[in-house]
């Protein structure tokens, strides 16, 4: 009980991370119905830069004044690169046929990698050890402040998007250019700025997202995006492309099932795999979603996608 307990706790972390960054796949999808391949290079380029400022600023400044502006400096290079990744390379593209963006966002993620490796190098980079960390006992099972920190502002920022998609002229508009954009420039709405804007919003989620895998692992690398990424995708088919709650509820149980594959995969096998095959469930849980159920669990987003 104390195992499946266990990697319960370590599921819901990793979903929480995983749900924060497939926000920016759905997003994307839900306006332009265009998968954005490169959005995990910018979570990657969120970790990075935020050791970089640690390593900067800590111990020569307060830690929540270190801390608060590592993240918000990593938020605004991720949301810069964001826009300027779309106003670049996607904007371009919006009337091509759909493999010509396909192929230009896998093109934008091989390049932002790259990029990364010349700036930081190939090896890995060590997270700060800027925070103390205390584990409390539960019914056998360990869980420490930062895990509790990463669900907790996981489910606050969740919280504000699904206010923001859903409660403001900016989500109104949000959904009325993911219908049809022309219809919403008729509107008096710019739909380049309302795309600019989920954009936006997705790199600020991917870079907070970046930094909780940094602060989790206690490292980062040029390469992290590219798991990361193609696991986010998986969780936002498995609740709905183009669906906000289902890129949640995809994230959560595809970190759920993640782990407990980990846990159990040896006993299942005798012990012929072990746990680091764990990604082998992410990648079967997309080919059952789109074979099974190719709309995800809560639907994709046909006609009021955010």
């Amino acid at each position: 009980m104390d195992i499946f307990l266990q990697q319960l706790i370590n599921g819901l972390v990793l979903g929480s991370i995983y749900a924060l960054i497939a926000l920016g796949y759905t997003m994307v999808y839900g306006i332009l119905e265009l998968i954005n391949f490169a959005h995990g290079e910018i979570t990657m380029f969120g970790a990075m830069v935020s050791i970089a400022l640690l390593n900067i600023l800590f111990p020569g400044l307060p830690l929540a004044v270190t801390l608060l502006l590592a993240v918000s400096g990593a938020m605004l290079v991720c949301v810069a690169l964001g826009l300027t990744v779309e106003r670049v390379a996607y904007r371009p593209l919006r009337r091509a046929p759909r493999l010509a963006a396909l192929i230009t966002a896998i093109g934008v993620s091989i390049v932002l990698q790259n990029v990364a490796m010349l700036i930081w190098g190939k090896q890995y980079v060590n997270f700060p050890p800027v925070l103390e960390v205390a584990t409390h006992d539960i019914a056998g099972a360990h869980i420490t402040d930062l895990q509790i920190a990463i669900v907790l502002l996981a489910i606050v920022l969740m919280g504000l998007l699904l206010w923001l998609v859903y409660r403001t002229r900016l989500g109104a508009a949000m959904r009325a250019t993911a219908q049809s954009p022309d219809l919403a420039s008729l509107m008096g709405i710019n739909p380049n700025t309302i795309i600019a804007v989920t954009f936006a919003l997705g790199a600020a989620l991917a870079a907070v997202a970046g930094i909780m895998v940094g602060a989790y692992y206690g490292l980062a690398h040029y390469y992290m995006g590219f798991m990361l990424g193609l696991k986010a995708f998986t969780a936002a088919v498995l609740g709905g492309i183009g669906n906000v709650a289902g890129a949640m509820l995809g994230g959560l149980l595809l970190g759920v099932i993640e782990s407990l594959g980990a846990g159990y995969i040896g006993t299942l096998t005798g012990g012929f795999l072990g746990s680091h095959y764990k990604d082998v469930f992410a990648f079967l849980v997309l080919i059952l979603v789109l074979v099974l159920r190719p709309s995800g669990l809560l639907g994709e987003r046909t006609g009021d996608r955010a």
